[in-house]
Protein backbone atom coordinates (compact mmCIF):
# COMPACT_ATOMS: atom_id res chain seq x y z
CA UNK A 1 0.00 0.00 0.00
CA UNK A 2 2.85 2.38 0.79
CA UNK A 3 4.38 1.75 -2.63
CA UNK A 4 1.23 2.64 -4.54
CA UNK A 5 -0.05 5.28 -2.09
CA UNK A 6 2.95 7.18 -0.64
CA UNK A 7 0.86 9.57 1.54
CA UNK A 8 -0.05 6.62 3.76
CA UNK A 9 3.48 6.67 5.15
CA UNK A 10 3.99 8.48 8.44
CA UNK A 11 1.47 10.20 10.67
CA UNK A 12 -0.02 12.18 7.77
CA UNK A 13 0.12 15.69 9.24
CA UNK A 14 2.10 16.99 6.27
CA UNK A 15 -0.64 15.58 4.01
CA UNK A 16 -3.26 17.53 5.93
CA UNK A 17 -1.14 20.70 5.86
CA UNK A 18 -0.77 20.46 2.07
CA UNK A 19 -4.54 20.05 1.62
CA UNK A 20 -5.17 23.02 3.91
CA UNK A 21 -2.79 25.13 1.82
CA UNK A 22 -4.44 24.00 -1.41
CA UNK A 23 -1.41 22.02 -2.57
CA UNK A 24 -3.16 18.73 -3.22
CA UNK A 25 -0.59 17.65 -5.85
CA UNK A 26 2.16 17.67 -3.27
CA UNK A 27 -0.15 15.96 -0.77
CA UNK A 28 -0.83 13.05 -3.11
CA UNK A 29 2.84 12.74 -4.08
CA UNK A 30 4.07 10.55 -6.90
CA UNK A 31 1.67 7.73 -7.81
CA UNK A 32 0.78 5.50 -10.80
CA UNK A 33 -1.91 8.01 -11.84
CA UNK A 34 0.41 10.99 -12.32
CA UNK A 35 -0.44 11.22 -16.03
CA UNK A 36 -4.13 11.79 -15.14
CA UNK A 37 -3.61 14.15 -12.23
CA UNK A 38 -4.76 17.18 -14.27
CA UNK A 39 -8.30 15.83 -14.13
CA UNK A 40 -9.90 17.06 -10.89
CA UNK A 41 -12.17 14.02 -10.70
CA UNK A 42 -9.11 11.77 -10.70
CA UNK A 43 -7.80 13.85 -7.79
CA UNK A 44 -11.12 13.38 -5.98
CA UNK A 45 -11.01 9.63 -6.62
CA UNK A 46 -7.42 9.46 -5.34
CA UNK A 47 -8.37 11.31 -2.13
CA UNK A 48 -11.28 8.93 -1.57
CA UNK A 49 -8.99 5.96 -2.25
CA UNK A 50 -6.43 7.41 0.15
CA UNK A 51 -9.08 7.58 2.89
CA UNK A 52 -10.20 4.02 2.26
CA UNK A 53 -6.68 2.59 2.39
CA UNK A 54 -5.79 4.77 5.38
CA UNK A 55 -8.58 3.02 7.27
CA UNK A 56 -7.13 -0.37 6.30
CA UNK A 57 -3.58 0.68 7.19
CA UNK A 58 -4.60 2.15 10.54
CA UNK A 59 -6.81 -0.72 11.69
CA UNK A 60 -4.36 -3.38 10.48
CA UNK A 61 -1.50 -1.74 12.34
CA UNK A 62 -3.62 -1.25 15.45
CA UNK A 63 -5.00 -4.81 15.46
CA UNK A 64 -1.55 -6.29 14.91
CA UNK A 65 -0.26 -4.63 18.06
CA UNK A 66 1.59 -1.79 16.35
CA UNK A 67 1.62 1.77 17.57
CA UNK A 68 0.02 3.69 14.74
CA UNK A 69 -2.27 5.94 16.72
CA UNK A 70 -5.96 6.67 16.23
CA UNK A 71 -6.56 10.38 16.68
CA UNK A 72 -4.02 11.69 14.15
CA UNK A 73 -4.92 9.16 11.40
CA UNK A 74 -8.56 10.03 12.00
CA UNK A 75 -7.78 13.72 11.58
CA UNK A 76 -5.94 12.98 8.34
CA UNK A 77 -8.84 10.93 6.95
CA UNK A 78 -11.30 13.63 7.99
CA UNK A 79 -9.26 16.31 6.24
CA UNK A 80 -9.23 14.25 3.03
CA UNK A 81 -13.00 13.69 3.12
CA UNK A 82 -13.70 17.34 3.89
CA UNK A 83 -11.48 18.39 1.01
CA UNK A 84 -13.27 15.93 -1.28
CA UNK A 85 -16.68 17.41 -0.39
CA UNK A 86 -15.41 20.91 -1.13
CA UNK A 87 -13.90 19.85 -4.45
CA UNK A 88 -17.12 18.15 -5.51
CA UNK A 89 -19.18 21.25 -4.65
CA UNK A 90 -16.76 23.46 -6.55
CA UNK A 91 -16.77 21.30 -9.69
CA UNK A 92 -20.36 20.26 -10.26
CA UNK A 93 -21.44 23.64 -11.62
CA UNK A 94 -23.49 25.06 -8.77
CA UNK A 95 -22.33 28.56 -9.61
CA UNK A 96 -20.49 29.26 -6.36
CA UNK A 97 -17.26 28.27 -4.68
CA UNK A 98 -16.60 27.11 -1.12
CA UNK A 99 -13.38 27.25 0.87
CA UNK A 100 -11.55 23.96 0.53
CA UNK A 101 -9.38 24.88 3.52
CA UNK A 102 -12.41 25.38 5.77
CA UNK A 103 -14.03 22.15 4.59
CA UNK A 104 -10.76 20.35 5.27
CA UNK A 105 -10.79 21.53 8.89
CA UNK A 106 -14.49 20.86 9.41
CA UNK A 107 -14.07 17.37 7.98
CA UNK A 108 -11.34 16.69 10.51
CA UNK A 109 -13.61 17.73 13.37
CA UNK A 110 -16.53 15.67 12.10
CA UNK A 111 -14.57 12.44 11.86
CA UNK A 112 -12.87 12.91 15.23
CA UNK A 113 -16.23 13.48 16.92
CA UNK A 114 -17.61 10.33 15.32
CA UNK A 115 -14.70 7.97 15.82
CA UNK A 116 -13.69 8.79 19.40
CA UNK A 117 -17.05 10.25 20.58
CA UNK A 118 -15.43 13.50 21.68
CA UNK A 119 -17.43 16.37 20.15
CA UNK A 120 -16.07 19.14 22.37
CA UNK A 121 -12.50 17.97 21.84
CA UNK A 122 -13.06 18.06 18.08
CA UNK A 123 -14.50 21.59 18.15
CA UNK A 124 -11.82 23.18 20.30
CA UNK A 125 -8.98 21.29 18.64
CA UNK A 126 -9.84 22.75 15.25
CA UNK A 127 -10.50 26.14 16.81
CA UNK A 128 -6.97 26.05 18.24
CA UNK A 129 -5.50 24.99 14.89
CA UNK A 130 -7.15 27.91 13.09
CA UNK A 131 -6.29 30.34 15.89
CA UNK A 132 -9.83 31.69 16.12
CA UNK A 133 -13.54 30.90 16.27
CA UNK A 134 -14.60 31.86 12.76
CA UNK A 135 -15.59 28.25 12.03
CA UNK A 136 -17.26 27.67 15.38
CA UNK A 137 -20.84 27.43 14.07
CA UNK A 138 -20.14 25.03 11.15
CA UNK A 139 -17.92 23.01 13.49
CA UNK A 140 -20.76 22.67 16.01
CA UNK A 141 -23.26 21.62 13.33
CA UNK A 142 -20.94 19.05 11.72
CA UNK A 143 -19.72 17.63 15.01
CA UNK A 144 -23.26 17.32 16.40
CA UNK A 145 -24.50 15.44 13.32
CA UNK A 146 -21.46 13.14 13.29
CA UNK A 147 -21.69 12.39 17.00
CA UNK A 148 -25.44 11.64 16.97
CA UNK A 149 -25.18 9.29 14.01
CA UNK A 150 -22.21 7.31 15.29
CA UNK A 151 -23.49 7.20 18.87
CA UNK A 152 -26.73 5.69 17.60
CA UNK A 153 -25.14 2.99 15.44
CA UNK A 154 -21.96 2.45 17.47
CA UNK A 155 -22.49 3.10 21.21
CA UNK A 156 -18.85 2.44 22.05
CA UNK A 157 -15.66 3.92 20.66
CA UNK A 158 -12.72 2.03 19.21
CA UNK A 159 -11.10 2.32 22.65
CA UNK A 160 -13.98 0.77 24.61
CA UNK A 161 -15.79 -1.50 22.16
CA UNK A 162 -13.79 -4.64 22.96
CA UNK A 163 -14.21 -4.08 26.71
CA UNK A 164 -17.94 -3.61 26.24
CA UNK A 165 -18.25 -6.79 24.19
CA UNK A 166 -16.48 -8.73 26.98
CA UNK A 167 -18.70 -7.09 29.60
CA UNK A 168 -15.70 -5.47 31.33
CA UNK A 169 -16.48 -1.81 30.63
CA UNK A 170 -17.01 0.43 33.68
CA UNK A 171 -19.40 3.33 33.13
CA UNK A 172 -21.25 5.94 35.23
CA UNK A 173 -23.99 3.35 35.81
CA UNK A 174 -23.21 2.00 39.31
CA UNK A 175 -25.55 -0.97 38.90
CA UNK A 176 -23.82 -1.99 35.67
CA UNK A 177 -20.38 -1.45 37.22
CA UNK A 178 -21.19 -3.75 40.13
CA UNK A 179 -22.35 -6.47 37.74
CA UNK A 180 -19.17 -5.98 35.70
CA UNK A 181 -16.99 -6.47 38.78
CA UNK A 182 -18.84 -9.59 39.89
CA UNK A 183 -17.54 -12.95 38.66
CA UNK A 184 -19.87 -15.82 37.89
CA UNK A 185 -17.46 -18.40 39.29
CA UNK A 186 -17.74 -16.79 42.73
CA UNK A 187 -21.48 -17.41 43.01
CA UNK A 188 -21.67 -20.93 41.57
CA UNK A 189 -22.54 -23.56 44.19
CA UNK A 190 -21.52 -27.17 43.61
CA UNK A 191 -22.66 -29.00 46.76
CA UNK A 192 -25.52 -30.73 44.97
CA UNK A 193 -25.83 -34.50 44.75
CA UNK A 194 -26.11 -35.57 41.12
CA UNK A 195 -28.63 -38.20 40.10
CA UNK A 196 -28.67 -40.52 37.09
CA UNK A 197 -31.83 -40.98 35.00
CA UNK A 198 -31.73 -44.76 35.38
CA UNK A 199 -31.73 -44.64 39.20
CA UNK A 200 -34.87 -45.94 40.90
CA UNK A 201 -36.92 -43.86 43.28
CA UNK A 202 -35.55 -45.88 46.18
CA UNK A 203 -31.94 -45.28 45.14
CA UNK A 204 -32.66 -41.59 44.73
CA UNK A 205 -34.11 -41.37 48.24
CA UNK A 206 -31.30 -43.30 49.91
CA UNK A 207 -28.34 -41.93 47.92
CA UNK A 208 -29.66 -38.45 47.20
CA UNK A 209 -32.39 -37.07 49.42
CA UNK A 210 -31.16 -38.72 52.63
CA UNK A 211 -27.60 -37.43 52.17
CA UNK A 212 -28.32 -33.96 50.87
CA UNK A 213 -29.14 -30.72 52.63
CA UNK A 214 -30.61 -29.36 49.42
CA UNK A 215 -34.11 -29.68 48.02
CA UNK A 216 -32.83 -29.60 44.44
CA UNK A 217 -31.07 -32.35 42.49
CA UNK A 218 -29.40 -32.13 39.05
CA UNK A 219 -29.79 -35.11 36.73
CA UNK A 220 -26.79 -35.97 34.54
CA UNK A 221 -25.75 -38.85 32.31
CA UNK A 222 -22.50 -40.82 32.44
CA UNK A 223 -20.76 -38.05 30.45
CA UNK A 224 -21.80 -35.53 33.10
CA UNK A 225 -24.05 -33.78 30.60
CA UNK A 226 -26.95 -31.95 32.20
CA UNK A 227 -30.37 -33.56 31.55
CA UNK A 228 -32.76 -31.89 33.95
CA UNK A 229 -33.64 -31.28 37.58
CA UNK A 230 -35.75 -32.82 40.33
CA UNK A 231 -37.19 -30.76 43.16
CA UNK A 232 -38.10 -32.27 46.51
CA UNK A 233 -41.63 -31.05 45.88
CA UNK A 234 -41.75 -33.20 42.73
CA UNK A 235 -41.41 -36.44 44.71
CA UNK A 236 -42.85 -35.45 48.07
CA UNK A 237 -46.16 -37.30 47.56
CA UNK A 238 -44.33 -40.46 46.36
CA UNK A 239 -41.57 -40.60 48.99
CA UNK A 240 -43.39 -42.94 51.35
CA UNK A 241 -45.00 -45.19 48.76
CA UNK A 242 -42.69 -48.20 48.90
CA UNK A 243 -44.46 -49.82 45.97
CA UNK A 244 -42.85 -47.18 43.71
CA UNK A 245 -39.30 -47.53 45.07
CA UNK A 246 -38.27 -50.14 42.50
CA UNK A 247 -40.85 -49.57 39.76
CA UNK A 248 -40.23 -45.90 38.97
CA UNK A 249 -37.05 -44.18 37.95
CA UNK A 250 -35.56 -40.72 38.17
CA UNK A 251 -36.27 -39.93 34.51
CA UNK A 252 -39.99 -40.10 35.32
CA UNK A 253 -39.77 -37.26 37.83
CA UNK A 254 -37.16 -35.00 36.25
CA UNK A 255 -38.06 -31.91 34.21
CA UNK A 256 -36.35 -29.00 32.50
CA UNK A 257 -35.28 -25.96 34.57
CA UNK A 258 -36.86 -22.54 33.90
CA UNK A 259 -33.59 -21.45 32.25
CA UNK A 260 -29.92 -22.40 31.97
CA UNK A 261 -26.80 -20.31 32.62
CA UNK A 262 -23.96 -20.80 30.14
CA UNK A 263 -20.70 -20.29 32.00
CA UNK A 264 -18.56 -19.40 28.97
CA UNK A 265 -20.79 -16.72 27.47
CA UNK A 266 -23.31 -15.37 29.99
CA UNK A 267 -22.39 -12.13 31.72
CA UNK A 268 -23.63 -11.24 35.18
CA UNK A 269 -26.18 -8.93 33.57
CA UNK A 270 -27.45 -11.87 31.52
CA UNK A 271 -27.64 -14.03 34.65
CA UNK A 272 -29.66 -11.33 36.44
CA UNK A 273 -31.99 -11.06 33.46
CA UNK A 274 -32.53 -14.82 33.39
CA UNK A 275 -33.47 -14.87 37.07
CA UNK A 276 -35.85 -11.97 36.56
CA UNK A 277 -37.56 -13.43 33.50
CA UNK A 278 -37.80 -17.00 34.81
CA UNK A 279 -38.76 -16.22 38.40
CA UNK A 280 -36.51 -19.10 39.52
CA UNK A 281 -34.59 -19.27 42.79
CA UNK A 282 -31.93 -21.61 41.43
CA UNK A 283 -30.59 -22.01 37.90
CA UNK A 284 -28.17 -24.67 36.63
CA UNK A 285 -24.82 -23.69 35.14
CA UNK A 286 -23.41 -25.44 32.07
CA UNK A 287 -19.68 -25.25 31.36
CA UNK A 288 -18.43 -26.63 28.03
CA UNK A 289 -21.58 -28.67 27.70
CA UNK A 290 -21.16 -30.28 31.14
CA UNK A 291 -23.04 -29.74 34.38
CA UNK A 292 -21.06 -27.28 36.54
CA UNK A 293 -23.28 -26.28 39.45
CA UNK A 294 -26.13 -23.97 40.41
CA UNK A 295 -26.50 -20.27 41.05
CA UNK A 296 -29.05 -19.32 43.70
CA UNK A 297 -30.82 -15.98 43.65
CA UNK A 298 -30.13 -15.45 47.35
CA UNK A 299 -26.37 -15.88 46.96
CA UNK A 300 -26.37 -13.75 43.82
CA UNK A 301 -28.18 -10.89 45.55
CA UNK A 302 -25.95 -11.19 48.61
CA UNK A 303 -22.84 -10.95 46.43
CA UNK A 304 -24.38 -8.02 44.54
CA UNK A 305 -25.11 -6.14 47.77
CA UNK A 306 -21.59 -6.79 49.08
CA UNK A 307 -20.00 -5.45 45.88
CA UNK A 308 -22.37 -2.46 45.81
CA UNK A 309 -21.45 -1.47 49.37
CA UNK A 310 -17.75 -1.84 48.55
CA UNK A 311 -18.10 0.10 45.29
CA UNK A 312 -19.96 3.05 46.82
CA UNK A 313 -17.69 3.58 49.83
Amino acid sequence: MLYFIPPLYGEGLSFTKDLFNGNYLHALGSNPFDSYIDNIWVVIALLIGFTFFKVIAMTTTFAAGGVGGIVVPTMVMGSALGNVVAKIINNIGLGFQVSEANFTLVGMAGLIAGVIHAPLTAIFLIAEITGGYVLFLPLMITVAISYMITKHYMPHTIYTRELAERGDLLTHDKDQNVLTLMKLDNVVEQDFIKLKPEMTLGEMLHNGVAKSQRNLFPVTNTEDEFLGIILLDDIREFMFDRDLYDSTKVELYMHNPPDIIVFETDTMQTVMDKFQSSGAWNLPVINNGKYYGFVSKSKLLTAYRRHLISFTK
